[in-house]
């Protein structure tokens, strides 16, 4: 009976240990979790200030050019993307397609089997028609993106994260929708270092899915890293 009482009592004293343990151990977690939000916050807001001071030029010199071209239209384009948690929210960009891109797409789709089934497979189109050569140029040097410092000011995107989706793309995200939204997407993306214009859409569900998962400091200063070499070599980006 007294062997009976001390086993109950050591596997009881075992039990209390593990529990404590795994509560310390969620503790920290939560605790390391915080501050990698804080500081990655912290960061988003620094940068996205010295990108907005360098836009207002930048439009100025872009919006001359677009006249010189004789293109009067609007530089800065809106879309609605899906954000964090699934909330949309308005999406800023430099305009590098002509006027009217998204009717034009549907034409082109119509009329050209094997661009609309490019279109279906990888959700862009490798030589998209409707880019313009300042677009192009914009493209290959990444300032199109300029503009979303101000999504990364307001909270709505972040410096590192996926790329924001387009509505109409959530039925295609499948299984990878909800890993995918439950952080801030992010101007400069995972995606963006691994391919970007050379893979399918279903492989970069997989690659954005596995940066929402695997989250960290390290990750995102790499990924900083290589999006700035890419910039540099003009590779991946069309």
């Amino acid at each position: 009976m007294e062997n009976l009482k001390r086993t109950i009592t050591a596997n009881e004293n075992y039990i209390s240990k593990k529990l404590i343990l795994r509560s310390e151990v969620s503790i920290l977690n939560k605790i390391k979790r915080a501050t990698y939000y804080t500081l990655k916050r912290t960061f988003d807001i620094i940068c996205a200030i010295i990108g907005c001071v360098g836009l207002i030029p930048m439009l100025a010199i872009i919006k001359i050019v677009y006249l010189i071209n004789k293109d009067y239209d609007p530089i800065i384009y809106t879309q609605n993307r899906i954000g964090k948690n699934g909330k949309e929210f308005k999406f800023y960009k430099i305009r590098t397609m002509i006027p009217n891109a998204d009717e034009k797409l549907k034409e082109i789709l119509e009329n050209n089997k094997e661009l609309a089934e490019e279109y279906r497979i990888n959700k862009k189109l490798s030589q998209d028609p409707r880019v313009t050569s300042i677009g192009q140029l914009l493209r290959k040097t990444s300032l199109d993106e300029f503009p979303q410092f101000f999504n990364v000011l307001k909270g709505d995107m972040a410096i590192i994260g996926n790329r924001p989706y387009l509505p109409r793309e959530k039925e295609d995200m499948e299984d990878y929708y909800d890993s995918i939204v439950s952080t801030k997407c992010g101007i400069f993306s995972y995606w963006a270092v691994n391919g970007r214009s050379d893979v399918t859409f279903k492989e970069r569900l997989k690659i954005e899915s596995s940066y929402s998962k695997n989250q960290s400091f390290k990750l995102d200063l790499k990924i900083f890293i290589k999006v700035i070499l890419v910039v540099l070599l003009r590779k991946g980006a069309k």
